[in-house]
Parts: C-alpha cells; sequence; structure tokens
C-alpha cells in the first residue's frame, strides 16, 4: 500500500491503456510518455506493463506503508527518498513509512513514479489506467488517498543510473496527410508543412493545441462526425491544429488533416515549445 501526502495538480494512475475499444467509444488512454513509464518499470523490476503513476508539472508525494522500491524517470526535477536527496533513473530503496517526493519538473511536463509490484487498482477494460475524458479508471489522485501495490516478482535493475534526454524545444513530428486533406487548399498543406507552431497553455492529456498560421479550407460546409485516432491533427474553425493524445475522443467532426505516429514527443512539451510537421507534400 502507498499513501498519497501531495497528490499535484494532476497526478493519474497509468499503465500503457486499453487499446481495442474505440468502436466502443473507449479511446487507448495510458501514460503520455510510454518509453519514460517503460523504463520506470524495468528499474523496479516491474513488467513494462504495470501500472505507475503519472505527475504533472508540480510533482507528487507518496509514503510507502512498508519497505520498497521506487523509480522516477520523465523529466528532470528533484527527488527525495526518505528525507534525501536522490536521483532520478536509478532504483531507490525505500523504509517502511519513507517518503518519496517528486519536486517540479525544471524542463517538460510529466514525471513517471513507478512502485516495485506496480500500482494494483482494479482494472477498467483490462487498464488500470485513468482516462481524464470518459472517466474511466481510478479517479485522479487526491491528498489522502490509498493505493494497493501488487507482489514484487523480479529484482529491481543493478544499475546506477540512466541518462535520460532533455525535452527539446523544438518537436518535429513526420505526419501522413490525409483522410481529410481534401478539405483543405494547397496553400493549408504549404503552410502545415512549411511554417512552425507553438504548444499552447490550452493542453492536456486529451489534446495538444497549437498556434500559427491558420490552415484554410478548400471546402466549407460540416463534416459528419467519423473516427478519430490517436495522433490525428484536426482543425476546427479557426485553422489552428490540435493534435489528438492518449486521452482523445473516438470520434470527431472537425476535417482531420493528417495523423503524426509519435504523439509520445509531445508528452514533455511545455506551453511555447515549437512544433514542426515535415512529410511528403500532397
Amino acid at each position: 500500500m502507498i499513501e498519497v501526502v501531495r497528490a499535484g495538480a494532476l497526478t493519474t494512475v497509468q499503465d500503457l491503456g486499453r487499446p481495442g475499444y474505440a468502436h466502443l467509444g473507449v479511446p487507448r488512454s495510458g501514460a503520455l510518455d510510454a518509453p519514460a513509464l517503460r523504463l520506470a518499470n524495468r528499474l523496479v523490476g516491474n513488467p513494462e506493463e504495470c501500472a505507475g503513476l503519472e505527475t504533472t508539472v508540480t510533482g507528487c508525494a507518496i509514503r510507502l506503508v512498508d519497505a520498497g522500491t521506487v523509480a522516477v524517470t520523465g523529466v528532470d526535477a528533484p527527488v527525495r527518498a526518505a528525507g534525501r536527496p536522490a536521483d532520478p533513473g536509478r532504483p531507490l530503496a525505500i523504509p517502511a513509512g519513507g517518503l518519496v517526493e517528486v519536486g517540479p519538473a525544471r524542463t517538460g511536463v510529466r514525471s513517471y513514479l513507478a512502485v516495485a509490484g506496480g500500482i494494483a487498482v482494479e482494472p477498467v477494460l483490462g487498464s488500470r489506467a485513468t482516462d481524464t475524458l470518459s472517466g474511466l479508471g481510478p479517479a485522479p489522485l487526491r491528498d489522502g488517498d490509498t493505493l494497493p501495490t501488487g507482489p514484487v516478482t523480479s529484482a529491481p535493475a543493478p544499475v546506477d543510473f540512466v541518462p535520460w534526454p532533455a525535452p527539446s524545444t523544438m518537436v518535429d513530428l513526420p505526419i501522413r496527410l490525409g483522410p481529410r486533406d481534401d478539405w483543405f487548399t494547397d496553400e493549408a498543406i504549404a503552410r502545415l508543412l512549411g511554417t512552425t507552431y507553438t504548444v499552447t497553455p490550452v493542453s492536456n492529456r486529451v489534446g495538444a493545441r497549437l498556434a500559427g498560421v491558420a490552415l484554410p479550407r478548400a471546402k466549407v460546409g460540416e463534416l459528419p462526425s467519423e473516427g478519430i485516432v490517436l495522433g490525428a491533427v484536426q482543425v476546427p474553425a479557426d485553422g489552428q491544429p490540435l493534435i489528438f493524445l492518449a486521452d482523445h475522443p473516438t470520434t470527431g467532426g472537425y476535417p482531420v488533416i493528417g495523423v503524426v505516429a509519435d504523439v509520445a514527443r509531445l508528452a514533455q512539451a511545455r506551453p511555447g515549445t515549437t512544433v514542426r510537421f515535415h512529410g511528403p507534400q500532397r
């Protein structure tokens, strides 16, 4: 069992999500920075698919009821283990009753905290992930919450430190045009692939809203709602792109100009981060 001492701005339970239910209106969800969660799990000896905690900007603090091992990955943030400064990116042995504190992110957005045995809340549709849009999975954490942990199945990784690249201020995103790129002018495609955009503060686990030159349409009118996939770049009426992330809706009515293959690059993109799309012209 772990106790949540400080939940932070938004801390959720996340694993690798619940794929395969989009036809039922259920998005995948799961960790936005899946590589960081996988690494944290490997460091404490968990299978990669185990659930951990995803923090947002301000970090969190938890107390281990029993002795155990934790690891913190993701952004550059101060970590304290049982009252002492500790390194992220390595297994940390915590005594019974020990406090683990993850401080505010110095760069990027999200930290990942794994506990040996994994967070063992009740799964929903095969996943323990919190979906902030649909409300599936456990609610975002609050001060005083308790969370069960599972049995420890393997020893921590025998490493002293794992280097982790700092988030970039420029995110390059390969994009494949379609399915509705025909709703946009040639000028819009040239703008999308030839200019840069900026991540706005109105971004979250559902999507990254961008600001830049507007993308003019070639067609007017409304598009009937259709399926939306992870990484879809939807263009609302204001012409500003919106990239759908882990908790995206499964249908939408604005045209999708293209799809980004790797949204993990956006997991640590703070407001003001520059985004550049590249791919084949139409």
